[in-house]
């Protein structure tokens, strides 16, 4: 048995949001600084620059996170690598190899609690579900998600997709019903939700973060003709084709992240 004071309950942490097993908490502003660095920390947090953390409850459900991400853990927890036999192992290796994740995320079991390095990078819980069951995410989002779901490799529908689109040859997607986390450059209250009923979106540029497994990505000419697409000024453009939803930052990744 375990008793845990001034981390939650703690007036500078907020808890933001709350999904499955998964909580994000945000400290208001930064109390462990210096002279040097008191103005930074104050302005920091009046522009909501501020650190933030997932904390796990495995007592609800096991989880699964991505390789080196856990901070501390109390109780009866356990980490397990989630490989299942060779074949799994040979399969998670291709996978990790063509997507650029890695190739082992952890598992952890028990009943305890998982905290997880804190980030200033914005925390937001979805659930699998409400994505028709399958979801795709941009490289390097993955943070956390219910054990329960399945890992899968989406590979670009043709190689310019990958080559000019900005974008991977190969995507994470995550594929049943469950909660999941990722780790995003704009908050939750900043991305646009775009749904598609048989119908397309063309983006300019790297911005949208998590696409409907049901939808076709593709990259294209902006115009009909390579002289339509030179005199736009835009060129090609990653394109989103389908039924499905979409989540889309306002603006480019920030480089200082």
């Amino acid at each position: 048995m375990y008793k845990i004071s001034n981390f939650t309950d703690n007036d500078d942490v907020n808890i933001i949001d709350e999904l499955g097993a998964f909580q994000v908490i945000e400290y208001k502003r930064d109390l462990s600084v210096t002279p040097n660095s008191a103005i930074t920390a104050y302005y920091s947090s009046k522009m909501n620059v501020r650190k933030r953390q997932l904390v796990c409850d495995l007592s609800k459900s096991q989880v699964t996170v991505q390789a080196g991400a856990m901070q501390w853990m109390l109780g009866n927890v356990n980490s397990t690598t989630g490989i299942k036999g060779v074949g799994d192992f040979i399969g998670k290796a291709i996978r990790g190899k063509a997507s650029g994740e890695s190739i082992i995320k952890p598992e952890y079991v028990g009943d305890g609690l998982l905290v997880l390095e804190p980030t200033y990078k914005y925390l937001i819980l979805m659930n699998v579900a409400d994505w028709g069951g399958s979801v795709v995410l941009d490289d390097g989002l993955f943070l956390a998600c219910d054990s329960k779901l399945k890992h899968k490799t989406v590979m670009r529908s043709n190689l310019s997709s990958a080559v000019a689109g900005g974008e991977g040859l190969f995507n994470l997607s995550l594929n049943g019903e469950g909660a999941f986390c990722i780790e995003s450059y704009c908050p939750k209250e900043e991305l646009i939700e775009i749904t598609l009923q048989n119908d397309v979106l063309k983006v300019d540029g790297n911005y949208v973060i998590a696409w409907s497994g049901s939808l076709e990505f593709t990259v294209e000419r902006s115009g009909k003709t390579l002289i339509g697409s030179a005199a736009s000024g835009e060129g090609l453009v990653n394109v989103y084709r389908g039924s499905g939803k979409l989540l889309m930052m306002p603006t480019s990744k920030m480089p200082n992240y």
